[in-house]
């Protein structure tokens, strides 16, 4: 630490979910698709694979913003793509979450956002969820709010808001940045891009990593008014001006093109949570009603900790938060059908 500056002292990074190498294991911790990508997308990195990789790609994504573009119905100008969500998230702290009045998220959330807010020197509030680990509207209207983020559905909980809620949620900050994080939003969650056009302060983002199980590809993207990603691209280009190589480019556009392999693929993820949810139900489990590729169960006497350490000798892993409020939870990733049984198998065997 002697040559440390005083930031770099001063941090508490995030900590994502654990990537062991365990022979058999059943990984239901990080949110990974179980699903393999579509074969256009492979093929169409395959093909970028030439002597062209000896040039920098594109520094605006354009082919791959239009494709984006096309398929939500907006413009070129009206999307900005990243290395992943999140760094575009990170370029969004920057750009559009740092103001005199404080940052308001949820107290149970996605753990990166306080960690962005102290490395941006951002002042933040949490807003509580109720007691049924819902957002509540109404709870963020307040003067001192300077920006709003928030993820729907929420991570880690998986609940959704509706939306005529997030109607409301902007409806009421119209006068400040609302950033919508629709990491999971295709798992049955409603998106907020159909508000875009008539609410300048919405920016919602987005990623190719679970949906679209191009997690290891690392594309991410925002989607709002021309402003709002002008901005995005000023801090990008103070950054990393080429963040997407030729290949990721390739392989997002062809992934947007596959509409029909995307969609059956949730469809099947959909109804393995479903499957899911039933057995560990049965098992004493309560389960938040989940939106995403994922749920968040809790025992009815069995302690989250003791669980995921259980679990994890019987080669299972799951994601286990030591946070207030959500000790004694699981998350729990919507695998393959084989994986659900294993998963199950193992829980019987700790808890019958």
């Amino acid at each position: 630490m002697e040559f440390w500056s005083a930031k770099a002292q001063s941090l508490s990074p995030y900590t994502p979910g654990e990537q062991p190498r365990i022979e058999g294991l059943v990984k239901l911790n990080t949110n990974e698709c179980p699903l393999p990508p579509s074969q256009h997308a492979i093929q169409a990195m395959r093909d970028a694979a030439t002597d062209a990789l000896r040039l920098y790609p594109d520094p605006e994504s354009l082919a791959l913003r239009e494709t984006l573009a096309r398929y939500h119905g907006l413009h070129a100008e009206n999307i900005f793509v990243g290395n992943g969500s999140d760094e575009v998230l990170a370029h969004v702290f920057v750009a559009l979450l740092k103001h005199e009045k404080p940052l308001l998220f949820p107290d149970v959330t996605y753990s990166f956002y306080p960690v962005w807010a102290q490395l941006n020197d951002i002042a933040f509030q949490t807003v509580a969820l109720d007691d049924s680990m819902r957002l509540r509207v109404d709870d963020y209207r307040r003067n001192a709010a300077g920006a709003i983020v928030f993820a729907n559905p929420n991570a880690p909980t998986g609940v959704a808001l509706s939306l005529d809620e997030v109607t409301r949620m902007l409806d009421q900050h119209a006068d400040i940045p609302v950033v919508v994080d629709e990491a999971y939003v295709d798992f049955g969650g409603e998106s907020a891009i159909p508000l875009i056009a008539a609410h300048p302060n919405l920016l919602v983002v987005r990623t190719f990593s679970k949906s679209r199980a191009l997690a290891g590809l690392r594309v991410g993207y925002a989607l709002g008014q021309p402003s709002l990603i002008d901005a995005l691209t000023r801090v990008k280009n103070c950054f990393n001006s080429y963040p997407l190589g030729q290949i990721a480019q390739a392989g997002a556009i062809a992934s947007v093109e596959d509409d029909s392999y995307f969609r059956s693929s949730v469809k099947t993820i959909v109804a393995e949570r479903e499957n899911m949810t039933a057995q560990l139900r049965e098992l004493g489990f309560d389960i938040l009603p989940s939106s995403a590729n994922f749920i968040f169960a809790r025992h009815k006497t069995a302690k989250g900790a003791d669980l995921a350490r259980a679990l994890r000798d019987r080669a299972v892993l799951v994601r286990h938060f030591n946070a207030p409020r959500i000790e004694d939870y699981l998350r729990i990733t919507i695998g393959t059908a084989e994986q659900t049984d294993k998963l199950v198998s193992a829980l019987h065997d700790i808890l019958v």
